[in-house]
C-alpha cells in the first residue's frame, strides 16, 4: 500500500572529470539530504562525470561499465541500506556490445528493484548521444519502493508526454526526471532558457495529476573544443502544475519538499483525466507518420 505522504529530495549538483570527486560528493549530498528527513533521493544524470556527449570521442565509452560489479552502484545500495532511502540512480551502462544511459532503483534496504533504459536518445549540437547510447529496450519503469511507486525517466524523456502518461498508467505515485541540460551551442536556434524545459514536465504534473520532479547540473564544463554551462533551476511541482521548490542556477545540494500523495490521488480521481481517456481512438500514437503501423 502507497504511504499517504514522502518526503522528496532533489539533488543539484556540479560535476568534474575525477570519478572519486563526483561520487564522492553525489553521496555526500545524499546524506545531507537524509540529514534532513528525505526518503526518496535523486540524483541528476550521469552524475559519474562531465557530460562527454558534447563531443563524439572513442575515448569516452570506457566510462561505461556493466550494472554486475559496477564502480559505484554498490556504493550506493550500501547507503541506501545505511540511511534507509530509496535512491534511482544514474549511470552509464555496458551490456554486451551493446551501451545505454540506464538507471537503477535502489530500495531503502539496498535492494536492486530493477534497471531502466533511456527510451529517448538525443541528437544534435552538444547533445550527442546517440553516437554513445542505444535506444533503450525496457519500455518505460515503475517500482513499488518502500516510500511508494516511484516512476523514472531520464532527461530527453522528460519532453515527451507518452512517458509520463505511461508510467501514470502504471500505477506511478510520483515522476522523477535526473537530467544534463543547459546552454545550447551558439549555432543553434532552439531557445537557451530553462522555462520552456521547466513548463514541459510541469505540463505533465498537470495531465496527471501529479507530483514531478527534477534533478539538474550546474556549472560549465568544457569536453573536448566544446563548453557548456549547465542552468541548474531543479524543481519540485505539486500535482495542480504549482512549482512548490526550485533552485536557481548556481546552488548546490538537495531540495526538498512533502509529497502529499494522498491528496494527490483524490485530486486525480476527481479530475477524471484517467476515467474519460479513449485508447481505442489512440492508435495514430503507435504510427511515426499519424497513418501506417510499424510492423
Amino acid at each position: 500500500m502507497s504511504p499517504e505522504t514522502v518526503k522528496l529530495a532533489v539533488v543539484q549538483m556540479h560535476v568534474t572529470d575525477q570519478l572519486e570527486d563526483n561520487v564522492s560528493r553525489a553521496a555526500s549530498h545524499v546524506r545531507d539530504a537524509a540529514a534532513q528527513g528525505a526518503q526518496v533521493i535523486l540524483l541528476p544524470e550521469l552524475f559519474e562525470n562531465l557530460y562527454f556527449c558534447q563531443v563524439e570521442r572513442e575515448e569516452y565509452f570506457d566510462l561505461a561499465h556493466p550494472l554486475e560489479g559496477h564502480p559505484f552502484v554498490g556504493r550506493f545500495q550500501e547507503l541506501a541500506r545505511e540511511l534507509g532511502v530509496v535512491l534511482p540512480l544514474s549511470y552509464f551502462e555496458k551490456a554486451g556490445q551493446a551501451h545505454y544511459n540506464s538507471l537503477v532503483c535502489i530500495d531503502a534496504d539496498g535492494t536492486l528493484l530493477g534497471n531502466y533504459r533511456k527510451t529517448h536518445i538525443p541528437d544534435g549540437p552538444g547533445y550527442e548521444e546517440k553516437y554513445y547510447f542505444n535506444p533503450g529496450d525496457t519500455g518505460f519503469k515503475v517500482w513499488d519502493t518502500r516510500f511508494g511507486r516511484v516512476g523514472v525517466g531520464i532527461c530527453w524523456d522528460q519532453w515527451y508526454p507518452e512517458t509520463a502518461r505511461v508510467m501514470m498508467l502504471q500505477g506511478a505515485d510520483f515522476l522523477l526526471y535526473p537530467t544534463a541540460i543547459g546552454s545550447e551551442p551558439a549555432e543553434v536556434e532552439s531557445p537557451n532558457s530553462h522555462h520552456m524545459w521547466q513548463r514541459a514536465m510541469i505540463g505533465h504534473a498537470v495531465s496527471n495529476s501529479t507530483y514531478v520532479a527534477a534533478a539538474n547540473r550546474i556549472g560549465t564544463e568544457r569536453v573536448g573544443d566544446l563548453e557548456q554551462t549547465y542552468y541548474g533551476h531543479t524543481f519540485i511541482s505539486d500535482y495542480t502544475g504549482e512549482l512548490v521548490a526550485e533552485f536557481g542556477d548556481t546552488e548546490e545540494g538537495p531540495l526538498l519538499h512533502t509529497l502529499n500523495l494522498r491528496e494527490a490521488r483524490k485530486f486525480r480521481a476527481g479530475m477524471g483525466f484517467f476515467r474519460d481517456r479513449r485508447p481505442e481512438l489512440y492508435g495514430p500514437l503507435l504510427t511515426t507518420d499519424g497513418v501506417t503501423r510499424r510492423g
